[in-house]
């Protein structure tokens, strides 16, 4: 696996290593702000048909080569055809040392791509065994509950949910305990309950909505992992077809000045948010890989920050 220093200096658009950006731990776990989703590893959303499985695991592996140790997968990714979760195991088994794979549990996907009623309790230790089955581990390093059924956050209480997967903790099968698409009041609960070592939630230049919980989270030592944080800002169709153009004018502006992509700059901008901040973007494309670990070494300046912030003024 390569390795780095965290001092890359490429420019954007050549081939830079994820860890440019530097480090942030998950528990004991230590991995490079700069991650790979693996949602698009099928297939772009909405595409008649999936993609090669070769390309997916060539994405996978040149990941790895370029520094990548963080990835992020769910059982309910999946297509008639195959998994994220496969395509991880048959990439990259046996596992580098330094590999963190964080997964997700609580939803499930029916075929069609529609989620299915929320899981109970009791049920979160199939989730588990599942994605520990499909992976070909022993544990999972990080496991996230992902709470609700869509993308809307939903209010309730996780304290039953947290607690069981808290108890899978203690019984080997979870090394850390995560939270996703959650409010501030339910990461407040599940810290009563447990150590919480990430939050993952929608979050990008253009939803900023989380401003509040994600400075919360550098307080208290906890990543934040936005999800979308590049899709759910560039025009065009998202899971919940809605459509985001603001800021295209701006953002292509700091990117003709860096030598950069719009996309870059996005996920510089994520990065930029705070030293707690990771990004896990994903792709199916070997070409968008290597621009997107490139933009961990992309610094943006004060000017910058200043441009990109107007654009949806903090909540």
């Amino acid at each position: 696996m390569t390795t780095t220093t965290g001092t890359t200096t490429t420019t954007p658009t050549g081939t830079a290593d994820a860890g440019a950006a530097g480090t942030w731990r998950l528990g004991d776990l230590t991995v490079n702000r700069l991650g790979l989703g693996a949602m698009r590893l099928m297939g772009a959303l909405g595409a008649p048909a999936p993609r090669p499985r070769e390309e997916s695991i060539a994405v996978l592996r040149r990941a790895v080569e370029l520094g990548v140790n963080h990835i992020d997968t769910a059982a309910f990714y999946f297509l008639p055809t195959r998994s994220a979760n496969e395509l991880i195991g048959a990439a990259l088994q046996p596992y580098a040392d330094d590999l963190v794979i964080t997964t997700k549990i609580g939803a499930a996907q029916s075929r069609d791509g529609r989620f299915e009623p929320y899981a109970r309790p009791d049920q979160l230790r199939g989730h588990v065994e599942e994605n520990i089955r499909q992976l070909g581990l022993d544990h999972l390093d990080v496991v996230n509950l992902r709470w609700g059924t869509g993308l809307v956050r939903e209010p309730g209480s996780v304290a039953e949910h947290v607690g069981a997967l808290a108890d899978l903790r203690d019984a080997g099968l979870v090394r850390h305990v995560g939270v996703s698409n959650v409010l501030p009041e339910q990461l407040d609960e599940a810290l009563s309950i447990t150590p919480v070592v990430c939050v993952q939630n929608r979050y990008g230049l253009t939803e900023r909505d989380d401003d509040g919980l994600l400075a919360r989270c550098g307080e208290l030592g906890i990543a934040f992992v936005p999800f979308f944080s590049v899709g759910a800002s560039v025009a065009g169709a998202i899971p919940d077809g809605t459509h985001h153009d603001a800021g295209e004018a701006e953002v292509a502006a700091v990117a003709a000045a860096h030598g950069a992509t719009p996309a870059q700059v996005r996920l510089a901008w994520t990065l930029h948010r705070g030293p707690h901040v990771l990004a896990i973007p994903g792709t199916g494309s070997v070409a968008h890989l290597e621009q997107n670990v490139a933009a961990a070494a992309l610094r943006l300046t004060d000017d910058d920050l200043a441009t990109l912030d107007g654009i949806a003024p903090a909540a």
